[in-house]
């Protein structure tokens, strides 16, 4: 395991394995390869998969140090940066909660991927 791989494992450890901009519960493979219910579908593995987000990007000078990482689920990272100028660490994150309020964030996508599976699980047991 690598410095960055230990950084991020004790961050998701001490925030209780919640992503650290929107709240979910995240999981970490190499941790527990055993996947947790609320990302048994295959793009919930994904999409809760935990990242180390530098709050001070690499690319502007952060470094892979534990004071500029924090635990974030993958989907939560890349959002971030898709921008050309990311928002701060925590605009992003005010952001985010503001939109999982609405159910317009991560929540969307977890509402129509369960109902894919819960409709799934329901044919197969017909």
């Amino acid at each position: 395991m690598g410095k960055l791989s230990n950084i991020r494992r004790t961050k998701m450890l001490a925030q209780g394995g919640r992503c650290y901009y929107c709240d979910l519960p995240m999981w970490d493979p190499e941790m527990d390869p055993a996947v947790p219910e609320i990302c048994q579908a295959p793009p919930l593995r994904k999409y809760l998969r935990c990242t180390a987000e530098h709050l001070h990007p690499r690319s502007d000078g952060g470094a892979d140090a534990p004071t500029n990482i924090v635990a974030a689920c993958w989907y939560c990272n890349t959002r971030r940066h898709h921008r050309k100028e990311p928002p701060s660490p925590d605009a992003h994150r005010a952001r985010v909660r503001e939109r999982m309020a609405n159910g317009k964030w991560l929540a969307a996508h977890l509402k129509d991927i369960r109902s894919a599976v819960c409709l799934g699980v329901s044919t197969r047991r017909v």
